[in-house]
Formats: structure tokens, C-alpha cells, sequence
């Protein structure tokens, strides 16, 4: 039996964000139907290591970060009719910027890995940044020696239930949280400032639960979930989880969480075991259960994004040079082979 594509349905873009230190690749796009099927590779923007995007809310502008470790910047891009108009070109605050997100009344928040610091910026609704408003410096020391001896700030987010930011920093195996002061337009930090995680976990990204009650936190350093609990008076430590399968000796890194919109599912990507690992979330009391592995199909998977339906997710593949698209079953959640395409030294994606 074949199977037909919706003709009256839109193809839906993802955009990609690269590594290229050597090389004129930048950011590229893709569209996707609804099987999951790639169409053609389009070059959209030429730019240095664009490895971390984001949208703003009315999704007219890509953002995207500049991983620059003298001075990190951070760029502004115009979307219309496929094509990628650069718009304007800001400093992020510090070295290395890895990720960026825009927030109420359109601030704009960065991480800078190497020297662990967040810029706030605004964001202006024809694409201009206003000069860096604030600046805040995590400072301290992790459980492992080589790569934890200071603070390496890998990304932030809002906690819109809590109000609260939320930076994830992984040089110091800690939370930091601060409140956005938009009168001042500076970042205060919060009476709970930090939240310990287990030594050496050295924690990356983060997926909030819709319901509002549990936080799920990629490690790094040691291959694990950390579920983090809300309540009234902050946020506590609850179980962390491995994301490797028994028995496993290799090397690896995790690098990325993608949660299902129902909360009934959490993907975690895995670098060495190559290999996505899919949980169950228990809706009483936010603990995982895991189901298994699915092969990232490349090598060292950086970055999941759940396509707009939910019935894909999308990894890429960076040390590979290429995306893969997997199918999910939404009753299961487990996931099977679609489709790939070759990027070079693919990293940050977005709808």
C-alpha cells in the first residue's frame, strides 16, 4: 500500500544551525512533510559556528548564537518567503555563547560557556538589540577536576509557573535562579540563588514538566536525568537516572532532553552509546521509567527537537554530518528510522 503526503498540507521548515571554524556554512533549512521525508538542503545564512537557535515568539526572526570563545556574539535574522535576512549583530556578554532564548516582553537571555556568565539583552520587533543590560558571573567549582574547575554556564530558561530564570551551569554542578527586575531590566538573584546537583553530574539542559510540578535536567558528565521537584518554598533534588543501558563501559557525554508537550514522554541524547534513550514519566510523582535505546543513527548526537505535531523528533548528528528524522509512536513513545540528511557538523535546530 503507498501512502500519500497530504497535498493540502504545508511542508514544515527546520532550521540548523552549524560548526564550521574553517568553512563558509552557516545555517541551513530543510523542509519537512508529513512523513518525515527531507526535501533539499538550503544554505540560508553564512556565519560563524551558529550552534544554538531559537525563534521569537511571533516567529518572524531566528536568533542565533556566534560560539566565539574572544567575544561571543549573538545574530538577528529576518525570516521571509524561505530566505534568511541578517538584521543586526550584538556582543552575548562573554566567551563561547551556547545558547539563547527569548522571554517575556522579548528579553533576550544568553549563555557563555567558558566563562560561565549570562547577558541580557531586549529584543526589538524589527530584530535590533538593545545594548547588553546586565551581566551575571556564576563563580565556583564542580566535582570533576579537568573539566568542572569553573563555572561553564550551558544554558537558561524561564520557569513561567514559578516566574523564574533558571540558569543550568555545568562547571559548578548547580541551578542558579534569578528574577527578571523589568524595571530596572537587571537580573536579581533569587532567595533559593543556587541548587546542587550530584557532584561530577555536571548538568547541561533542562525540560519543564507542563503540569508545572517537576524539572528534568540533563547531566553531562555522568550520563543521567536529574529530576528536580517543585515546591512551595523552591525547588528540591528528587531521583537522578542513567541514561546509558546496563552493562555499558564505553565513553559518554549526555548533551540534550526533549519532553513531550502531554509530559507522558522524555527523550535524552547520548555521545558514545550514540543512541537515544526514550522514558516514561509517571504522572503522580514525576519518576522515569526507562523503555530503551534508539540509535541516533550518526555519531556524537548533540541537539532533539520535536517537530510541531510531535510525531517526529529530529537529532543531529555532529561528529556524522548528518540529521535524522525518527518517528515516534505517540501511544508507546518509542521511536523507529524515518529518514536522514547530510549537514556538516550539524548542531542546533528549530521549528
Amino acid at each position: 500500500m503507498i501512502t500519500k503526503t497530504d497535498p493540502n498540507k504545508t511542508p514544515d521548515t527546520v532550521y540548523i544551525g552549524t560548526y564550521n571554524p574553517e568553512g563558509p556554512a552557516g545555517i541551513y533549512s530543510f523542509l519537512i512533510n508529513d512523513h518525515g521525508q527531507l526535501g533539499s538542503r538550503k544554505l540560508l545564512a553564512e556565519t560563524r559556528n551558529p550552534s544554538f537557535l531559537a525563534k521569537s515568539p511571533d516567529g518572524r526572526l531566528l536568533l542565533t548564537v556566534n560560539e566565539i570563545a574572544t567575544a561571543g556574539t549573538i545574530e538577528s535574522y529576518a525570516i521571509s518567503d524561505g530566505a534568511l535576512t541578517l538584521v543586526d549583530r550584538a556582543t552575548s556578554g562573554g566567551a563561547d555563547p551556547c545558547f539563547i532564548t527569548v522571554i517575556k516582553a522579548s528579553f533576550v537571555l544568553t549563555a557563555n560557556y567558558t566563562n560561565g556568565s549570562l547577558g541580557l539583552l531586549k529584543l526589538a520587533a524589527d530584530g535590533h538589540f538593545s545594548p547588553l543590560l546586565d551581566q551575571q558571573q556564576q563563580e565556583g567549582q564542580g566535582g570533576d577536576p579537568v573539566r568542572q574547575t569553573s563555572a561553564h554556564t550551558h544554558s537558561v530558561w524561564l520557569d513561567p509557573v514559578n516566574d523564574r530564570i533558571i540558569a543550568v551551569d555545568l562547571g559548578t554542578d548547580q541551578l542558579w535562579f534569578y528574577h527578571l527586575d523589568q524595571g530596572t531590566q537587571k537580573l536579581i538573584a533569587c532567595d533559593q540563588a543556587t541548587l546542587p546537583l550530584p557532584p561530577g553530574s555536571g548538568p547541561r539542559h533542562l525540560a519543564l514538566h507542563p503540569d508545572g510540578r517537576w524539572v528534568y535536567v540533563v547531566n553531562e558528565l555522568s550520563s543521567s536525568v536529574s529530576v528536580i521537584v517543585k515546591t512551595p518554598e523552591g525547588y528540591e533534588l528528587g531521583p537522578t537516572y542513567s541514561t546509558l543501558p546496563t552493562g555499558f563501559k564505553g565513553e559518554n557525554t549526555g548533551s540534550d532532553v526533549q519532553l513531550t508537550r502531554d509530559g507522558k514522554f522524555l527523550y535524552v541524547s547520548n555521545r558514545g552509546h550514540e543512541s537515544i534513550a526514550v522514558f516514561k514519566v509517571n504522572f503522580y510523582d514525576g519518576a522515569l521509567v526507562l523503555l530503551g535505546h534508539k540509535s541516533s543513527g550518526g555519531k556524537h548526537p548533540r541537539n532533539l527537537m520535536l517537530s510541531p505535531q510531535e510525531a517526529f523528533l529530529l537529532v543531529t548528528n555532529q561528529h556524522s554530518n548528518n540529521i535524522v528524522v525518527l518517528k515516534r509512536d505517540k501511544t508507546s513513545g518509542l521511536l523507529k528510522y524515518c529518514s536522514q540528511a547530510a549537514v556538516p557538523s550539524p548542531a542546533g535546530l528549530v521549528f
